[in-house]
């Protein structure tokens, strides 16, 4: 699989086992060529091989694949600046900016570059003839390859020498007494320089001896031999290669965390992944891990507690002791989860997010981390503020990197403190008082301050039909009819035998001149309530309004605004694009004895009476 070589390839590098990273890369490639960060991350890997023509070829790969990924930008900078191409890798860092202007890695590498091309430009002076030995990064390359040089360059002193001298090249006149830079600046002509023989290396100079007869003093009897400098100890060879191990180290504590918390050895899990991360500082992901296991163990814990908890009351029923309701809420410990579990989840994942921006990170390891610290905080939420801090969490994960499942997970806390915020404002008692006040604004005919009254009634209580049905009607009298029509359909929703509710939306809909719609929704209340006379009366009004179209009583100014507003009905679209209904209306003009058998169809002449209501078809 490719996410296993790429994983793989990921640990080789990290252990700075780059031939074996390029590898591992390669093979994920053979397996997802389209995958973009492969090719990113196999060029960061011949890169640091010093293998700038593969890290160029595998960057522009990359730039091909993903344009807008700033990232590739990096790869493709670096690439150039290592092959010496100045001019291309200003170029390559200021493209990666323009896609993201805060990208500090990308403005580093700018800066690297314009240095390295300012120095290219400038001329070396003319008295020294090895200026261009040793400008660019080209010069701490060839002594890296050169097996006689790359020791030397574990030397603080010789570093510190050849970085004197790349900063001014007349330098080298105050260092050619030191083989180490004679033999540097060999490898950098490719000139092979002969080393001095024993004879010929400088000597100390002695007193001359005294022509004296007398007997030589005591401290002139011999000359002192000079002290001889100690061979600088590699020190830094060896803490590089101790380094390596304890990263080698790391990852088989990080593999030993993974196979225990796949079995639900959780304690055993934490070890290693603290291990790892004491082992080796430099890869979040070992505390990341660990912050996973927090999770998943308050998780666990929340479900055996409240088991434990359910067959504690068993016990305590069957005794026959009694017992209050806080006890049996203390069982399931939420304070115990979320101080040992959940707030030690979001320590690890605040850590990981520091210790990742001091190293760079990728920018989706950071989002991972803000992440699953927002899915601590939402386990952790009692009351509707809780989860602001895990919706910040989550908006701060996404501008890392946008993933779908944070995005999912961030709509899910939004709708879920929004339901809780309904739940903490509930208050039957002041929603009936709040009803009232609006009561008494609608007798008053103030009914801008009655829907106000209205609507924080139902914001105490949102399952009230009456709220809903008095502001319908508050809606009406303002003219805000789809209001009005909204309201009372969440009025029948709630209570389908409130017949106020129908009273209301067919009031609406006759006001909305939709005569057979309002005609419905009246026969529809009476089911209910037969005897209501408002249904009956408005039955009446929608039948008269009905039967004035029908026998072409319409005024041409009203027959015409009646069928505009007709034709904009999305029921009266169907019925006059359905073939069988064009065919009846064919029928009723041409052919009398097959309109006289489609009139024994009632579901046809249901549509045929909306026709007519609508103004579209007159019966004469």
């Amino acid at each position: 699989m490719a996410d296993e070589a790429k994983a793989k390839g990921n640990a080789a590098f990290s252990a700075s086992d780059f031939t074996s990273a390029v590898s591992h890369f390669s093979d994920a490639i053979a397996l997802a060529p389209t995958n973009h960060v492969l090719y990113s991350n196999r060029s960061a890997a011949y890169a640091s091989l010093q293998k700038y023509a593969d890290a160029l070829s595998d960057a522009k790969k990359t730039v091909e694949l993903k344009p807008d990924w700033s990232k590739g930008y990096s790869r493709l900078g670096a690439a150039h600046l290592g092959l010496g191409h100045f001019d291309d890798a200003v170029s390559a860092y200021k493209k990666g900016l323009e896609i993201d202007p805060n990208n500090e890695a990308l403005k580093s590498g700018l800066a690297d570059a314009q240095s390295a091309a300012s120095r290219s430009r400038a001329a070396p002076p003319p008295n020294n003839l090895f200026g261009d030995a040793f400008s660019g990064p080209e010069m701490w390359a060839k002594l890296t390859a050169d097996p006689t040089t790359r020791p030397y360059l574990q030397q603080p002193d010789f570093v510190k020498m050849m970085q004197e001298i790349q900063r001014n090249p007349n330098n080298l006149n105050l260092y050619l007494k030191d083989q180490r830079v004679m033999q540097a600046l060999g490898v950098l002509l490719n000139v092979k320089f002969r080393a001095p023989t024993p004879e010929e290396a400088e000597m100390p100079e002695y007193p001359a001896p005294q022509r004296k007869t007398e007997p030589p003093k005591e401290e002139e009897k011999k000359a002192p031999e000079p002290e001889l400098e100690p061979e600088p100890e590699l020190m830094e060879v060896s803490e590089e290669r101790e380094k390596k191990e304890r990263k080698a180290q790391a990852l088989k504590e990080k593999e030993a965390g993974n196979v225990a918390y796949k079995k639900k050895d959780f304690d055993t899990a934490i070890q290693h992944y603290t291990k790892a991360f004491e082992l080796d500082d430099e890869d979040i992901s070992f505390v990341m891990n660990r912050a996973a296991t927090y999770l998943e163990m308050g998780k666990d814990l929340v479900i055996s507690m409240n088991i434990f908890a359910f067959h504690v009351i068993l016990e305590l029923l069957s005794s026959g002791l009694c017992f209050s309701r806080d006890l049996c809420h203390s069982f399931s410990l939420p304070l115990f989860v979320k101080s040992f579990m959940y707030e030690e989840c979001i320590k690890d994942c605040d850590k990981a997010v520091e210790r990742g921006r001091e190293l760079r990170s990728d920018f989706k390891m950071i989002a991972k981390a803000l992440t699953r610290k927002g899915t601590a905080l939402v386990k952790m939420a009692k009351s509707s503020k809780d989860y602001e801090p895990a919706i910040e969490s989550f908006q701060k994960a996404l501008t890392e990197h946008r993933n779908p499942d944070t995005l999912k997970k961030l709509n899910e806390t939004e709708k879920a403190k929004k339901e809780l915020e309904q739940q903490e404002y509930f208050d039957p008692k002041l929603a009936d008082e709040e009803r009232e006040k609006g009561n008494e604004y609608f007798k008053q005919q103030k009914y801008p301050e009655a829907v106000k009254h209205y609507t924080e009634s139902l914001k105490r209580n949102p399952k009230d039909p009456k709220a809903y049905s008095n502001r319908a009607a508050c809606y009406t009298k303002l003219g805000a009819l789809p209001e009005g029509l909204k309201d009372a359909e969440k009025c029948i929703e709630l209570d389908p035998t409130f017949s106020k509710g129908y009273t209301r939306k067919g009031a609406v809909q006759f006001f909305m001149k939709e005569y057979d719609k309002a005609l419905e929704t009246y026969q529809e209340g009476l089911k209910h309530d037969p005897q209501n006379q408002e249904l009956l009366d408005g039955v009446r009004t929608c039948v008269e309004q009905i039967n004035k179209a029908s026998r072409g009583d319409l005024s041409p100014e009203e027959l015409k605004e009646r069928q505009a507003k007709a034709m904009q009905d999305p029921e009266i679209q169907n019925i006059l694009s359905d073939p069988v209904m064009r065919q009846v209306l064919i029928d009723f003009q041409e052919n009398p004895k097959s309109a006289q058998e489609h009139t024994k169809n009632p579901m046809v002449m249901s549509k045929i009476q909306k026709l007519v209501s609508a103004g579209i078809v007159q019966i004469r």
